[in-house]
């Protein structure tokens, strides 16, 4: 989960401090227990730590100003072995005198064995974590080369599990050395320096211009450029990429939390996700699939793993593409994917979520489908990351960078893959298939203008968050699409607000939950428009009956014109009509809104949510 950063610079202004920082507070959401850094200075290797936030960091270095240097490493961590203490944080040392500076993110499964090891050898460790296990070993492996590339491919061999280590030392001060497997890193190469993140937006402030490494692979920057080499030694190369967002995209833009701007960014997300993927009549191309037409109509079965929001799109997408396709889907969690026996082959299409491309679950998941002869297809968010690499094919969802750990605008740039990859099924499957793709796909291009308009109905919404903030817990009811609607409604509060919420398909209601509802209850009620098979509109109408004669406080999502629901609703959230299987793109706005400003009502830090980070590169 943790936030990297490496610099070298050719200059001697000793600026690696301010840009190793400005790095740090760009990717201070994938991990907020504490943070540090380590500057090569003409002294030698100097480090400072502190837990809890980057501020905390910011205090001690003002308090106690480092000697200016030309190259440097920091991390902002999540916290996996050791508590969030000021000894716990990275960066660790090891080596003759402490000359060298270690930062990680990830798990090393085998440290306690190591460990032992070390300590059986006179180490001594002044941390409860993996990490330092780490650096004792490159730190001694560089005693014996001199060379800490060589050190780095020394010490990978020796550690399992998944990690990305970054290491500096006192005697080579031009040099940062990165390893990476299973775990993110790019390389930013810049005219007067070269930069190493476990991201880009760590370097976005000064190039766009990236590298992605492949797996098992070790990178050398110095100021006048970079070099890989595989674990093995042999030479290896990196793809460049150009990012096509610049720095501002990672900012506020005048905007209180980045979540609030995320939200606002939604119409945007949707119609950069569809963007190029038509024709003016409808018809999809999906050029970038790189997997066979014909691959893909013999497809009879798709599997979706993916975790928490992702998982709830990925449920979004069952109802939809069987629906378009009559194709079976299921919806796996990520995490269970390889310990439920699943019945997957070469004629079932594995579709992966993840916004950060980076989930080690989904990660773990997409391998274990691509073993057992599946046809593997992501769908990511960030250009360079692992999981799309480990696919068969992409589907990028383009919705610039998230910041905000509570995920909303990838929620609905994965939603809207989801549906352009069910429409592309559908239109391969021909006849009436192709015909219904062509018309909601024309639909589904109006839907930002849809969602903007939404956007600008939330001052109701806004004023029920705040006069709700003390409430206990908070039901959410739904069905069909609904359903992982309400589930998403349910996750927003509990990531931000911190109190019981849960999500329940309607139907189930009879069946034990009821037993919930008190007088005063807050249940939300995302009812399907009037024109949904099957009667559901009726069943939701009686569902809210049933809850509001037992004394719940009925707030009921619902689309235009739609009266009937008016004599049973405590509140009436209104969103535009649209067809209903596109109904999810417009259903979870008020939810992501009323989360957002309960939470703040509360006080609470609705971009960094305690116990989470946005990159979850752990299993």
């Amino acid at each position: 989960m943790c936030g990297i950063v490496g610099y070298v610079s050719r200059t001697t202004d000793g600026t690696a401090l301010d840009v190793v920082m400005e790095g740090l507070a760009r990717l201070e959401y994938r991990g907020y227990d504490s943070a540090g850094v380590a500057l090569v200075t003409p002294d030698g290797v100097a480090t400072e730590k502190r837990a809890g936030k980057l501020e905390n960091l910011r205090s001690a270095l003002a308090a106690h100003p480092m000697a200016p240097a030309a190259t440097g490493i920091g991390h902002t961590r999540w916290a996996t072995h050791g508590g969030p203490t000021d000894g716990n944080a990275h960066p660790h040392l090891g080596g003759r005198e402490d000359r060298l500076a270690l930062i990680h993110n990830g798990i090393i499964e085998n440290f306690h064995a190591l460990k032992k090891e070390l300590l059986a050898d006179g180490a001594e460790f002044r941390s409860e974590t993996d990490t330092e296990v780490a650096a004792q070993i490159v730190g001694r492996e560089y005693d014996r080369t001199g060379d800490l590339t060589e050190a780095m491919r020394a010490a990978v061999a020796r550690l399992e599990g998944a990690f990305t280590l970054l290491a500096v030392h006192a005697d080579q001060p031009g040099v940062v050395v990165g390893a990476r497997r299973n775990s993110p890193l790019v390389v930013g190469v810049g005219d007067e320096a070269n930069y190493l993140g476990s991201d880009v937006a760590a370097f976005i402030g000064h190039t766009r211009h990236a590298v992605e490494l492949g797996q098992d692979q070790i990178v050398t920057i110095t100021p006048d450029g970079y070099e890989v080499v595989g674990f093995d030694g042999q030479p290896a190369q990196g793809k460049a990429y150009e990012v096509t967002w610049d720095a501002s995209a990672a900012e506020k833009g005048g905007y209180d939390t980045f979540m609030e701007k995320e939200i606002h960014e939604q119409p945007h997300a949707v119609a950069d996700t569809l963007l190029g993927r038509t024709k003016d009549d409808g018809e999809l191309v999906l050029d970038e699939l790189r997997i066979s037409e014909e691959r893909l109509r013999d497809i009879d079965r798709i599997t979706v793993v993916a975790c928490g929001t992702a998982a709830y799109a990925g449920t979004v997408a069952k109802y939809a593409i069987e629906h378009w396709t009559r194709i079976p889907v299921e919806v796996s969690l990520a995490h269970e994917f390889r310990y439920c026996d699943p019945i997957v082959d070469e004629r079932t299409l594995v579709v992966s979520i993840s916004q950060s491309g980076e989930t080690m679950d989904t990660l773990m998941a997409v391998k274990h489908a691509t073993e057992l002869g599946a046809l593997t297809l992501s769908i990511c968010n960030t250009h360079g990351s692992t999981i799309p690499r480990e696919s068969d094919a992409v589907l990028y969802t383009h919705a610039g960078p998230e910041i905000a750990v509570a995920s909303t605008k990838a929620f609905l740039a994965q939603i809207t893959a989801c549906y352009v990859l069910g429409l592309y099924l559908a239109q391969l499957r021909g006849e009436t298939y192709a015909d219904d793709a062509k018309s909601v796909m024309t639909e589904l291009r109006d839907m930002p203008d849809k969602v903007e308009e939404l956007l600008g109905r939330m001052d109701r919404v806004v004023e029920m968050a705040r006069f709700m903030a003390d409430s206990r817990a908070i039901l959410f009811l739904g069905r069909n699409v609904g359903f992982p609607v309400a589930l998403e409604g349910a996750l927003k509060l509990k990531e931000l607000a911190y109190i019981h919420a849960e999500g329940f398909a309607a139907g189930e209601l009879k069946h034990g939950p009821i037993a919930l509802i008190e007088p005063g209850q807050p249940v939300f009620v995302v009812v399907p428009g009037p024109d949904t098979p099957h009667e559901l509109h009726k069943k939701v109408v009686s569902n809210i009956q049933e809850i509001r004669a037992r004394g719940a406080r009925t707030i009921v999502i619902a689309h235009d014109g739609d009266e009937d629901v008016v004599p049973f609703a405590s509140e009436v959230i209104r969103i535009p009509q649209c067809s209903p299987m596109l109904a999810p793109l417009l259903a979870v706005v008020p939810l992501q809104v009323f989360a957002l400003h309960l939470a703040s009502a509360k006080g609470l830090d609705v971009d960094q949510p305690r116990n989470l980070a946005k990159s979850v590169t752990v299993e």
